[in-house]
Parts: C-alpha cells; structure tokens; sequence
C-alpha cells in the first residue's frame, strides 16, 4: 500500500502543477488579447486620423503642419510596430504556456494510469489471496469430512 499512498502524492503534485499551467496559461491569454486591444486601439486611431487628414486635403496647409502631420504619423506606425511586437512575444508565451500544460496533463494521465494499474495489481493479488484461502479451508473441510466419515464406518 506504501507504493499506492506514494503514487497518490505524486498525482496529487502532478494536479496541483496541471493547474498551475492552466492559471499560466490563462494569464498569458488574457496579457495577449490586452495587447492585441491596445494594438488594435493604436491601428484605429492611425485610420481615423488618417481619415480625418484627407478630408482637408483641399484645403491649404502650411508646409509646418503637414511635417509635424507625417511625423506624428511615424511615430504611430512605430508604435503600431512595437506593439505588434509585443503582440507576437506574448503569442510565443501563450504557446510556451501551452505546451506547458499539455505536458502537465499528459504526465497527470500517465501517473493516474499507472496508479490505477497498481491498484488492480493489488486488488488481483488480493482476489487470488482469497481465493488460495477459500481453496485451503474447503481442502481442509474435504479432509476432515473425508475422515470422519472414514472413522464412522
């Protein structure tokens, strides 16, 4: 039984490290779809101010307003950019996270296959311990009933 109880811990362990994965994983979407919002809210804005933009086209523009117009849209593409950067390395930490907990369940499931083919090992042998007994005492009941019908006649 020690082996059983020692097999018991380590599901117990291996439980608790799958659901350590899965709130890992969990965070890592949730930090994933934040930055993807904030890159979405960054590409809306670029759009609408572009937008915007166009529709004075017609108009006269000093050559001042239209450098500091394109350099602020630079620095929105840029970080647009960055943070489609940032996008992409929490992608990589959702993956990782994944991984992660798909290795956690896998080795959950081995131990809990293991564990239980133990337990049937155990319950087999003990069946066939019942059984040997079971064989002995009706051997023994035969014998003596063999016996004293021997001594009555």
């Amino acid at each position: 039984m020690s082996n059983l109880q020692s097999l018991a811990v380590a599901v117990e362990v291996s439980e608790r490290k799958r659901d350590e994965a899965r709130r890992v994983l969990q965070d890592a979407l949730a930090a994933q779809q934040a930055a993807r919002a904030q890159l979405d809210q960054l590409e809306d804005y670029a759009r609408e101010t572009e937008a915007r933009w166009g529709m004075k086209a017609d108009t006269a523009m000093q050559p001042e307003v239209m450098y500091h117009h394109y350099q602020f849209m630079a620095r929105l593409g840029h970080a647009a950019g960055m943070q489609t950067g940032v996008v992409g390395d929490h992608a990589g930490r959702v993956d990782a996270a994944q991984r992660a907990l798909l290795d956690a369940e896998l080795r959950l499931a081995s131990l809990r296959k293991v564990m239980d083919k133990r337990r049937y090992e155990l319950e087999l042998a003990q069946a066939r311990r019942d059984q040997k007994q079971t064989d002995e005492r009706a051997a023994l009941q035969y014998s003596n009933a063999s016996r004293s019908s021997v001594g009555q006649e």
